[in-house]
């Protein structure tokens, strides 16, 4: 792992939550019938909240 000039060295949360909804990305696409993931589903495995719109509680 490189670390950043002035960092812990530990690994980075960023990075870490990107790599788990990439993995949510191809274990949908995985288990999908049809050959892409519509727009309206990749939002939906991603948990986008639309603008303006409440999340769930």
């Amino acid at each position: 792992m490189v670390s950043r000039r002035g960092s812990s060295g530990g690994p980075d949360p960023v990075a870490l939550i990107e790599i788990d909804l990439y993995g949510d990305l191809m274990i949908a696409a995985s288990s999908a019938d049809e050959d892409r993931l519509s727009a309206d589903r990749i939002d939906e495995v991603l948990r986008v909240v639309p603008a303006g719109g409440k999340g769930e509680d």
